[in-house]
């Protein structure tokens, strides 16, 4: 069955990539650049908002946006190539085409960046979208026309929710299952290896439901 009016976002880190060891390294040389103590390890336990939500437990609150800006710098040369794809994303993806619709990405990443490492990466979304984070990504998966918003945050949720799509998540980043049923998720997944079946399933039920 086609859809040509299907669309689903993504979010990008730890929904469809393991970015962990590039941005551990991107904090790393961002410590050594401004010679201030930051555990790189506990940092990546908490991924989801945007740099200057970590960085804060890290600087001064005056030196917090310029800091920032110098992450964000340096995750081209020190990032990009740590990522890998989680088992199920490219996958995810191509059952989105194979059911005639358009993947896009949406997230809270410096989007040059997430244009860089979704290149490296080969994803091949129809679009990536960055620099928006909670309810801001509602704005994008408006736009687009999302139906659907796939993630791994209770930002995520609270994306899905605020644009009226339906908020499918997986625990696969620092949020457990159950929080993000609690958040109010329409769908948990293990992984998105399970996706295309439920895909599948989703639109079938659309295709079968009566119409009013």
């Amino acid at each position: 069955m086609t859809s040509p009016l299907l669309t689903v976002g993504f979010d990008l880190d730890m929904t469809l990539i393991d970015s962990r060891p590039g941005i551990r390294a991107t904090y790393a040389a961002l410590a050594e650049r401004t010679g201030t103590y930051i555990d790189a390890d506990l940092v990546v336990t908490r991924l989801g908002p945007p740099p200057e939500t970590e960085l804060a437990h890290w600087y001064p609150a005056e030196r917090v946006a310029a800091v920032a800006d110098l992450y964000r710098s340096l995750y081209p040369e020190h990032g990009v190539t740590g990522a890998t794809a989680l088992p199920g994303a490219r996958e995810s993806i191509a059952a989105v085409r194979a059911a005639g619709g358009r993947a896009i990405i949406v997230t809270a990443k410096h989007e040059p960046n997430a244009k860089l490492q979704v290149e490296y990466l080969r994803l091949g979304p129809d679009a990536v979208i960055g620099n928006l984070w909670a309810e801001q990504k509602a704005q994008a998966l408006r736009e687009h026309g999302a139906s659907v918003y796939v993630g791994d945050h209770v930002g995520d949720v609270l994306g899905a929710r605020a644009a009226g799509a339906l908020s499918v998540t997986v625990p696969t980043g620092p949020i457990d299952a159950e929080e993000l049923r609690s958040a109010g998720a329409d769908v948990v997944l293990t992984d998105l290896t399970e996706f295309p079946a439920w895909l599948a399933g989703h639109l079938e039920t659309y295709r079968t439901a009566p119409r009013a």
